[in-house]
């Protein structure tokens, strides 16, 4: 009988796991691709504007040439002329965001629940007023600044990449383990001399090596194709992003430790992870929920893994910064890891 002291065992397991991985192409995808698609395709949809072009709907009726001509000549409107039957309808699709009819005074028509008609409305009626011979006081002296970390896709990539450590920490971790136990697998492998232990440990570091790969490619994609920065320290971003995988494998191993079917860890996982996706801050603010479900907001895992990330990457945070999210992922992975190995069924 092999030594149980001795780690060829863990060592085996955790290869194994890694090449049952590289065997499923829908895994490589999800795990490396997907991320990168996502991040690129934002980016694209939610560039860095040096303004806010307001997209004017503007009603062809008596004196619209005269006013167009007037919101023409301000860089910040886009006009898109209208007959009157077409107003409403581009108003409620949103092809503009405000609509414009000519009159004295004009008529502005807009969402006011929408932002960005607001500022339309603002813009708009700044140039009308200017026009009917409005004059200011003075004007400002103005000093733009452009930095790289303001941007929506630098606040994004740290989010995606919180996003994909835990997605693919959770279905990983569980998938495997659940599919293992439908194949009688798990049954197999208890009666041998392998001890308990070093299986649930070699899903976790197979996930530490294919993390590597995955979060790399994502940063490296992220730099070469935006210009995302990275203020703080690497080390750091590797260490969290380390911990997180841990983190979540555990969380993913006492999901699956118990579950007979994938639907039922489908089912689970999903309600495991849609409030995450909607309230931790991928892809806005987490600060947007109500002060009231802070508390909850704060103490899920992927909240700290992305706030920890973004205050490294942008703010060149350092450890003492973020040590209070490391030590909430910490908490987290031992207390899910520990359950695991208590109520973990092999059948």
């Amino acid at each position: 009988m092999p030594d149980e002291t001795s780690h060829p065992a863990l060592f085996e397991l955790t290869r194994t796991r890694c090449l049952e991985v590289l065997r499923e192409p829908e895994a490589l995808f999800w795990m490396f691709i997907f991320p990168v698609l996502m991040a690129v395709a934002l980016g694209v949809a939610f560039p860095a504007r040096t303004s806010d072009t307001a997209i004017v709907g503007l009603v062809s009726a008596s004196g619209s040439e005269a006013m167009e001509t007037t919101l023409r000549s301000t860089p910040e409107i886009e006009v898109r002329r209208l007959a009157p039957a077409e107003a409403e309808g581009a108003l409620r699709r949103a092809d503009v965001q405000i609509v414009v009819a000519p009159g004295s005074p004009p008529v502005y028509r807009y969402d006011p629940a929408r932002p960005e008609s607001r500022l339309a409305r603002r813009i708009v009626d700044d140039a009308l007023q200017r026009d009917a011979g409005r004059q200011d006081p003075w004007v400002a002296r103005e000093v733009t600044v452009a930095s790289a970390g303001s941007r929506y896709v630098d606040w994004l990539l740290p989010g995606l990449l919180g996003m994909t450590i835990m997605s693919t920490g959770l279905w990983g971790v569980g998938f495997s383990v659940v599919q293992a136990r439908t194949r009688r697998l798990l049954k197999r492998l208890v009666a041998t001399p392998m001890r308990r232990r070093d299986y649930l440990l070699a899903h976790a570091l197979a996930r530490l090596l294919f993390l590597v790969l995955e979060g790399g490619i994502l940063l490296v994609c992220g730099r070469l194709l935006f210009g995302v920065p990275l203020r703080g320290s690497l080390l750091l971003v590797i260490a969290l992003s380390v911990l997180g995988a841990v983190s979540f494998s555990a969380i993913g191993l006492l999901v699956a430790s118990r579950a007979r079917t994938i639907e039922a860890l489908s089912g689970m996982l999903n309600l495991l992870m849609l409030p995450m996706w909607i309230v931790s801050g991928v892809f806005f603010a987490s600060s947007n929920f109500p002060a009231e479900i802070q508390p909850f907001v704060q103490a899920l895992p992927l909240t700290a893994l992305n706030d920890a990330l973004r205050a490294v990457m942008l703010e060149g945070a350092g450890i003492g910064a973020v040590a209070g999210e490391a030590a909430l992922l910490g908490v987290w992975g031992l207390i899910s890891f520990g359950l695991a190995l208590r109520i973990f069924r092999w059948r």
